[in-house]
């Protein structure tokens, strides 16, 4: 009768799971800074006690790997310890006999053949080539180096002028990175290791909701230099303001009827309201930035005689340009391009969607953008067209599950395989192929495969394709500016090598990337034009941050954005999502730990009070 029992967890396997659940938050939210080489040991050792012991290469093998770590961490290691480690872990991971032994000795080889360079500072010198400068973990990952919990304690005092005067320092966009930023610095935040991240875009906004008539930071006196920017999207309007300010005169070059390149032409008003885009915008002109619009430079502005006429130029035009599927069909009528598509609807000459069928084929943030919105130009069916995985998708996760729920279709793991077209040339249908999940890239990427399945038909009337974006560089070239690949080259001050005079950032070096890494590197470009036009500038702000409470941490829920319920979807290109009250604020605010007083942050000075 007693075979077999129920079994039950009890309180010793309840704490394996806490323990399991903190080592998994500490990984995630691992501290900037660390000295690779004696993490990689911590990792090692981890692993080994994981062993069953049973096969030699694990039990023997990570072993003495870890040993000889050990040793060069200690000062006593040699280069030809260094070599034996790369081939103990090429050993281990032919011989192993399963994953704990072969997965564990492919971290020492990626950490011994990586960070080379830091196993010989340790050989050589005895001493971090690194250092453990463990510095403000999400102003150090936020792309233009917000003084982020600085703003976020002025929030939670109420002085939201003055948290947007900290964010301006760094970044001269806080309203449109308040709705649209990707915020990386969330994915460090050490609040990880507690519950979760601290909401600090959701703060952001609350800050650029309630500030009001924020006044403008001090100019320097004029120099009489003059600095042309071609394009006046994020990075050329973010150079402009930071020289403005620095005393030179910037004069923005912008192709189009208006200011704010893909934030106003890529960006539907469903996520950034164009007052939102115009505030920032206008405080950036009131600073004295010269504007010349309707401005092609290239065609109607040459290169050269901006070369001649300003001491210096930045080049930071946005990725406009489309890239093609390359199947049959390509060809077919209402086949469009998804930046095409955007542009058009901010242009005010949206497509006719009215009870159209739309395919969408893409997985970033541009393909869900075009899914969206062809949903409001009153698409009645609208199917996003996805190679890999869900998870595999390069949008945001909630901007998925917002087109979801709006009514969109997200079908995975299918390539476009042809158009099919009437008639009269006019799509009818797009045939895909089904793909099969595969191998692992060595960036982390999951590949896909053809499926052994039959091709499948999906029925539309319009196809957007938004499978990336490409740099229109064809006359920076003709200048003979150097590019490559179609994006122009630099060094990492942004300086281009032999022009002369000419810097360049953005999504023209780049290729297409996110607002904030726009705005981070013309900041670089503005510290260094100013430095290549003879001065030394600083931008700083006069703002005093208060000082921490001294109080404990209990975990506490994060405080997420809602969306407005959206009854009628056609036409309503009004804001989804809701900003925070002032006691959601209050709460989120609490849930800093204050990283810039507490831990190294206070050591190397706390943070930077100028640039």
């Amino acid at each position: 009768m007693n075979r077999l029992v129920v079994e039950s967890y009890g309180k010793e396997e309840n704490a394996f799971g806490e323990i399991s659940t903190f080592l998994h938050r500490r990984i995630n939210e691992i501290p900037l800074g660390l000295c690779p080489v004696d993490y990689t040991l911590n990792v090692l050792n981890l692993a080994h006690a994981q062993s069953c012991g049973k096969c030699t290469p694990c039990r023997i093998g990570i072993g003495q790997i870890s040993k000889k770590i050990e040793t060069i961490l200690n000062g006593n290691g040699t280069v030809e310890m260094v070599d034996s480690i790369e081939s103990t872990a090429r050993a281990v991971i032919d011989t192993a006999d399963c994953a704990i032994g072969y997965e564990t000795a492919k971290i020492a080889l990626s950490s011994v053949i990586n960070f080379r360079s830091e196993y010989l500072s340790h050989v050589n010198s005895q001493q971090c080539h690194y250092g453990l400068n463990q510095a403000v973990p999400c102003s150090t990952l936020c792309p233009a180096h917000v003084d982020i919990p600085g703003y976020v304690a002025l929030v939670k005092d109420g002085r939201y002028n003055e948290a947007v005067q900290l964010i301006r320092k760094d970044n001269p966009f806080p309203s449109v990175c308040a709705y649209v930023c990707e915020h990386p610095c969330e994915s460090v935040c050490r609040r990880g290791i507690i519950d979760a991240p601290v909401n600090i875009c959701g703060i952001k906004r609350f800050a650029v909701d309630n500030a009001k008539n924020v006044p403008l930071p001090k100019i320097a006196e004029k120099t009489g230099k003059k600095v042309a920017i071609i394009g006046g999207g994020p990075g050329g309007l973010t150079a402009a303001y930071f020289l403005t300010l620095m005393g030179h005169e910037a004069v923005v070059y912008e192709q189009r009827h208006k200011l704010g390149g893909m934030l106003r032409y890529g960006i539907p008003d469903y996520r950034l309201p164009e007052k939102v885009l115009d505030s920032d915008i206008d405080y950036i002109l009131k600073t004295g930035v010269k504007v010349v619009l309707d401005s092609y430079v290239g065609e109607s502005v040459k290169i050269d005689d901006l070369k001649q006429q300003y001491d210096a130029i930045y080049i930071s035009i946005g990725a406009h340009d489309d890239k093609k599927v390359g199947c049959d069909g390509e060809d077919s009528k209402n086949v469009i391009s998804a930046v095409k598509m955007l542009r058009d609807v901010g242009e005010g000459n949206a497509p006719n969607l009215e009870g159209k069928r739309v395919c969408v084929i893409g997985g970033g943030n541009v393909a869900m953008d075009a899914t969206r919105t062809s949903l409001r130009l009153g698409a009645s069916h609208v199917a996003c067209v996805y190679r890999r995985r869900i998870e595999d998708m390069t949008a945001l996760n909630e901007e998925i599950e917002e087109a979801q729920n709006e009514g969109a279709e997200i079908k995975t793991l299918v390539a476009p395989d042809h158009i099919e077209s009437d008639s009269k040339g006019n799509v009818c249908a797009l045939w895909v192929q089904p793909q099969i999940i595969s191998d692992v890239t060595a960036d982390g990427r999951t590949n896909v495969r053809k499926a052994n399945k039959p091709l499948e038909r999906i029925p539309c009337d319009y196809i957007i394709v938004a499978i990336g974006q490409s740099i229109e560089s064809k006359h920076f070239e003709q200048s003979g500016i150097l590019t490559q690949r179609g994006v122009i080259q630099t060094e990492k001050t942004c300086f281009v090598p032999g022009s002369g005079n000419v810097f360049a950032g953005g999504d023209a070096v780049s290729g297409p990337s996110t607002v904030i890494r726009a705005v981070a590197a013309a900041k670089v470009a503005a510290a260094n034009i100013d430095s290549f036009l003879g001065f030394n500038h600083k931008i700083t702000v006069d703002v005093e941050v208060p000082s921490p409470a001294l109080t404990n941490t209990p975990a506490t829920g994060r405080v997420n954005l809602t969306c407005r319920n959206i009854e009628k979807i056609k036409n309503d290109f009004d804001l989804v999502s809701i900003g925070m009250s002032e006691e959601e604020k209050n709460q989120e605010c609490s849930r800093c730990l204050r990283c810039d007083h507490f831990g190294f942050g206070i050591i190397r000075g706390g943070r930077n009070k100028e640039w």
